[in-house]
């Protein structure tokens, strides 16, 4: 058994502890919480615990976690495009159209399934299941660098660099429109989308404070499409579409972007297949050496090829 703990933090107050507990424990999915949860595997202030409890700051919260066992999913021999690899992690450059986690509708084909493949034995199990861990995510149809842990101490020592915001993670996008500053920052909280599943928005209900610092890189053009800009976007925090609902709430949606940009899309985004987003650096302290380690991806091929349409 593994047991961890944390004191909730104003932030966190309130919220349904089943989904605190999917923020607060990495890899962990909100159905694994509530499991858990329903096990008695979960205590406040040493009570146990209850999935739609809503807990108060300084509420102290224990969970202890099974001993990790094998995961259900098929490894595949898919290809990787690994920037970097030792024992202890991987920076991997997703492509544009793959899902990081197997789940409803995508039970193959995802870097979970590629990862089982290429770690052979080499796994995280720290939330009670055997599987690479996952540190991060980013969307099916967002590109880039994303970070691996390969054993228990990488990735508790990495969840704990995201969780206080150290992770250095810088987005390229193009966006639809202009801006007046040459740069900025978006300080506005994220939760759920009050009538749409699927979508997440700018709201004050259940929401988590969300940062993102941009910079205009240039602003251009394309013949009978209108204004664009190319940013670069820095992550403070990381909220599930962090970057596509901040900017799609300014109104300079990421250009592509199916979910939430709204009229008609013009052919030039339709082309690209999901959002211009794409993660290019990546940067952390490595937990074994202290070094920090820093990682900078080229921009991808259809990436490239929308830039090129512009005057």
């Amino acid at each position: 058994m593994t047991d961890r703990a944390w004191t909730v933090s104003p932030e966190d107050a309130d919220t349904r502890l089943d989904t605190l507990l999917a923020r607060l424990c990495p890899d962990l999915t909100r159905s694994q919480a509530q499991l858990l949860l329903a096990q008695g595997a979960v205590t406040a202030d040493g009570e146990i615990a209850k999935k739609n409890d809503k807990l108060a700051p300084g509420v102290q919260l224990h969970i202890t976690l099974p001993e990790p066992t094998a995961l259900h999913v098929r490894a595949e021999d898919i290809p990787l495009a690994i920037v970097y690899e030792d024992d202890d992690l991987l920076v991997v450059n997703k492509p544009k159209g793959m899902v990081v986690h197997p789940g409803a509708g995508n039970p193959t084909g995802t870097l979970v399934n590629a990862l089982l493949a290429h770690c052979g034995d080499s796994l995280s199990g720290i939330n009670g299941v055997l599987r690479p861990g996952i540190v991060h995510r980013i969307d099916k149809d967002t590109a880039g660098l994303l970070l691996v842990a390969k054993n228990d101490f990488a990735h508790r020592a990495l969840a704990a660099q995201l969780e206080a915001h150290s992770l250095e993670r810088v987005y390229r996008a193009v966006c639809v429109g202009t801006f007046r500053a040459a740069e900025g920052t978006v300080d506005l909280p994220i939760g759920r989308h009050p009538k749409e599943r699927l979508k997440f928005a700018v709201t004050d209900k259940s929401a988590r404070r969300a940062v993102t610092h941009y910079r205009v890189l240039e602003a251009f053009h394309m013949a009978g499409y209108g204004a664009y800009s190319l940013l670069e976007l820095r992550l403070e925090t990381g909220r599930t579409h962090q970057i596509r609902v901040h900017m799609a709430h300014l109104g300079r949606p990421v250009a592509g972007d199916t979910l939430y940009r709204s009229g008609k899309m013009p052919a030039t985004e339709i082309a690209l297949g999901g959002q211009c987003l794409f993660a290019a650096v990546l940067g952390f302290v490595h937990p074994r050496t202290g070094d920090f380690c820093r990682f900078e991806a080229d921009l991808p091929d259809w990436f490239s090829t929308f830039l090129d349409a512009r005057y």
